[in-house]
């Protein structure tokens, strides 16, 4: 992959959503809650006020309706700003 995020920001690669199936109904896609933890896959290199924190194979959570959602070879990503980060587990 030949992307590198700029400035503040990082690409995370969500973790799967887990499906929970009840008494055989299938809940369908949209309906799914968006998954609220990934794993960084690349960093910028911050600004002069924000030094990086997070780093390439960090586990994070991350805000519900944090991020960009981006589509590169039929893998979904989000690029966001480091402060959307919530917490590295």
């Amino acid at each position: 992959m030949n992307i590198k995020p700029l400035a503040d920001r990082v690409l995370v690669k969500p973790t799967a959503a887990e499906e929970v199936t009840m008494g055989g109904i299938i809940i369908p896609d949209s309906a799914k809650e968006k998954p609220l933890k990934g794993e960084v896959v690349a960093t910028g290199n911050g600004t002069k006020d924000e030094e990086m924190v997070v780093k390439p194979g960090d586990k994070v959570l991350y805000g519900k309706y944090a991020g960009t959602e981006l589509d590169l070879d039929g893998t979904v990503y989000l690029i966001m700003r480091q402060t959307d980060i919530l917490a590295i587990i």
